[in-house]
């Protein structure tokens, strides 16, 4: 005969209890590390499995998380993915993931039928932090917003990119560069973003000659726009707003027979693993994805447990120097 299923009732007789007080530690809330893990113990040796349409039943909760990315052929944003969907799983949540591939009409869809999905909450790195359908739909359930600030959200883990622009432009000028590309995911219709609005102020209080072009996250794609624009304006150096971008730059590089940094200089905006092991290294700008993942876990989940208070982390950057950039004479 298949063993009962073990019940929350009968973990709490083995740790002297109350439901109410195992379920919030099987959760990871509102309870001491050491009364977690005795009750996780506890758990895993009766055999208790939570049943989810139990809870969602009893809750009126489904445990999962809409998490709505811009685009999933940028590399970081694939480890935000993984280190958010495997935090929310430490809280007995899961990640409903989806892929805007850079598109802001898309997003817009994809974010309502999260919400008609009945989602506990919302993850978003939007693509349109000006569109008008985030306050609205803010107030339908749960937002945390990563990267940008979105009106109405439940918290907020902001990138400081004036900070971020301000430290790769300066490292630029401070070694001699004057003539810098700008590629960037951003599309025109969407040209208010916050980084991109500061590029062009900060290079013109720095005197930097710049020209921006969009360029998408996957290689083949800013492979070949990055060819483009070394032909057209030759920049000394060339600032990725993402170091997927830049992967492209170096791709082009390669075919167009430049050396790096001895003919352009590379930098990148977010310090993906792989930047290290390139040849040379890839200069970048460090988000610290590790303290984000924990952040973003952090509000949402407090957020769809009922949470009132409003948070808002600003996430700081630091320059990581690597090979990629040279001194011009």
């Amino acid at each position: 005969m298949p063993r009962k299923r073990a019940t929350i009732r009968e973990v709490a007789q083995a740790t002297g209890l109350s439901p109410a007080a195992v379920s919030y530690a099987l959760r990871g809330l509102q309870v001491s590390e050491e009364t977690m893990e005795r009750v996780r113990a506890a758990a895993a040796e009766l055999g208790y499995e939570a049943d989810p349409i139990a809870r969602a039943l009893a809750s009126g909760r489904t445990g999962m998380i809409g998490l709505l990315c811009g685009s999933l052929e940028d590399l970081w944003q694939q480890s935000l993915a993984v280190g958010i969907s495997r935090g929310l799983r430490e809280k007995d949540r899961y990640a409903l993931i989806l892929d805007a591939v850079g598109d802001p009409a898309r997003e817009r869809v994809l974010a309502q039928q999260l919400r008609d999905q009945r989602v506990d909450g919302m993850i978003v790195q939007p693509l349109d932090p000006a569109a008008a359908f985030w306050p609205e739909l803010c107030e339908s359930l749960p937002v945390v917003a990563i990267g940008d600030s979105l009106a109405g959200t439940a918290g907020e883990v902001v990138f400081d990119n004036r900070r971020g622009v301000t430290l790769a432009l300066e490292h630029l000028r401070a070694l001699g560069h004057r003539s810098v590309a700008i590629l960037t995911p951003t599309r025109a219709s969407t040209p208010n973003r916050p980084a991109d609005v500061h590029v062009t102020a900060e290079a013109d209080r720095l005197g930097l000659d710049i020209s921006v072009a969009t360029a998408p996250h996957g290689l083949a794609a800013a492979t070949s726009v990055a060819q483009d624009i070394l032909l057209a304006t030759k920049p000394s150096a060339v600032f990725c707003f993402s170091d997927s971008i830049a992967y492209g730059v170096y791709a082009a590089a390669q075919e167009l027979e430049l050396s790096i940094p001895g003919d352009v200089s590379v930098m990148g905006y977010d310090d993906h693993p792989m930047s290290g092991l390139l040849t040379p290294g890839l200069t970048t700008v460090d988000w610290d994805i590790d303290g984000i993942v924990r952040a973003a876990v952090r509000l949402i989940s407090a957020a769809a447990d009922g949470g009132t208070r409003r948070r808002r982390v600003v996430q700081a950057p630091t320059l990581t120097e690597r090979g990629s950039v040279a001194r011009v004479s």
